[in-house]
């Protein structure tokens, strides 16, 4: 008989072993199908089905992650605002001291963020009249934004940079809804609707010229005050 193998060429070994995929692996590759199906066909015509063909799963399996399609709509939206506030974020940053570019560099990350998420932006637009998980979502993320765009105003204004005006919660909700709007009409294709290769530039003007009250702020050269973050 012969003796069972020490040397490792063969039977199964452990450096062999298939690695072991987690939870969060199989709920990010669910999210991922889901996009991508978006970007082929309306959401309504996306199946449960559809949705474990594309990542291998069983029905159960897909069920012990997320209790329904409209679930996973909610975490591909909830996915999207982060990505839009984190990159906006980091934009706003980056111009630090120059008002125009600032904003500019936030709207643009926005859009770009929004563009490339537009298949579920899509999805959302469809859902929301008659899904109230959906709507209430969006509405949290919109006050989100309202709040982190208030706090970014009052800082210009007491940086002495922005004047005195509209109180910066209203001037904030104003800004963010044309932004909603806007963003929205270009990529359902709406007419009348902003061209989308003009829309970075059309909005940012607009914000400047809200906020600040001119379109050509003074730069302030202020590395100390770093801008609000929501």
């Amino acid at each position: 008989m012969p003796k069972p193998s020490t040397s490792g060429e063969s039977g199964p070994q452990r450096g062999r072993r298939t690695p072991r995929i987690s939870g969060d692996d199989r709920e990010r590759a669910i999210l991922d199908a889901a996009q991508r199906l978006l970007q082929q066909k309306p959401v309504q015509d996306i199946s449960i089905d559809d949705l474990t063909r594309g990542v291998g799963l069983s029905r159960p399996a897909f069920y012990f992650y997320f209790s329904s399609k409209t679930a996973v709509v909610l975490a591909l939206l909830d996915r999207m605002a982060e990505a839009v506030l984190a990159a906006s974020n980091q934009r706003f940053e980056d111009a630090d001291g120059d008002p125009v570019g600032q904003w500019r560099l936030a709207i643009q990350a926005s859009v770009q963020t929004w563009q490339e998420h537009s298949a579920v932006v899509v999805a959302v637009s469809q859902l929301r009249a008659a899904q109230p998980e959906i709507s209430a979502l969006w509405t949290q993320i919109m006050e989100r934004w309202v709040r982190r765009i208030t706090k970014a105003i009052e800082a210009e204004r007491k940086r002495g940079v922005a004047p005195a005006g509209l109180p910066a919660r209203d001037l904030a909700i104003a800004l963010s809804l044309m932004n909603e709007r806007a963003m929205l009409a270009a990529t359902m294709g709406e007419e009348p609707s902003l061209p989308e290769d003009q829309l970075v530039d059309i909005l940012a003007q607009v914000w400047v010229n809200a906020i600040y009250l001119t379109p050509t702020p003074k730069a302030v050269n202020s590395t100390s005050k770093r801008r609000p973050r929501s």
